[in-house]
């Protein structure tokens, strides 16, 4: 499956991606707010990458991680997820990273905005929630400019480098999506 946006091509993660996803998760500036540290071998990185894969193959499909390409260039940006939660609840959880060489050009708001269509217009979600480290501005920014709204601070939740950070929760309803968009 793939999404487009002006200047994105979103598409499901396969496994020729395993050298860009590495070569993201072992950038210490993306690091800085990830729980899920540095992989210190590309074997790591690939056992990552089958696990978002077999996750893709369950009925219903419940866990979307894509690439984010540049549609001119097809140069790799970045990765953003969308992983569902029971169904009784429609509700999922978006995450994402951006390599730095393209951090403030705006590329994960607007993919944030296209999964957050996909989730509410053919998933038929009811809400999409989002996590970030207090001190994350940038990620909170994301968050806020697609529209997310801010619901509260989880205290201790992250654990980053040994150290347990706080986070703030953001989240969308359907009905603000579908108010957003008129």
């Amino acid at each position: 499956m793939t999404l487009t946006t002006e200047r994105l091509h979103i598409r499901e993660i396969s496994l020729a991606d395993i050298n860009n996803i590495h070569e993201l998760h072992s950038l210490p500036q993306t690091d800085e707010f990830n729980t899920l540290g540095i992989p210190g071998t590309i074997e790591i990185t690939e056992k990552i990458v089958n696990e978002w894969l077999e996750a893709k193959n369950f009925n219903p499909q419940v866990s979307y991680v894509f690439c984010l390409m540049h549609i001119n260039t097809e140069q790799f940006i970045g990765v953003m997820a969308l992983i569902s939660g029971k169904p009784k609840f429609r509700s999922a959880e978006v995450w994402y990273k951006i390599h730095a060489d393209y951090w403030r050009q705006g590329y994960a708001s607007e993919a944030l905005v296209k999964i957050l269509d996909f989730g509410f217009n053919q998933l038929k979600l009811h809400r999409i929630e989002a996590g970030c480290a207090v001190e994350n501005i940038a990620s909170g920014s994301v968050l806020e400019k697609a529209g997310m709204m801010k619901e509260g601070m989880k205290r201790k939740v992250l654990p980053i480098r040994g150290d347990w950070k706080d986070a703030y929760s953001y989240a969308m309803l359907e009905e603000d999506f579908i108010k957003l968009k008129e």
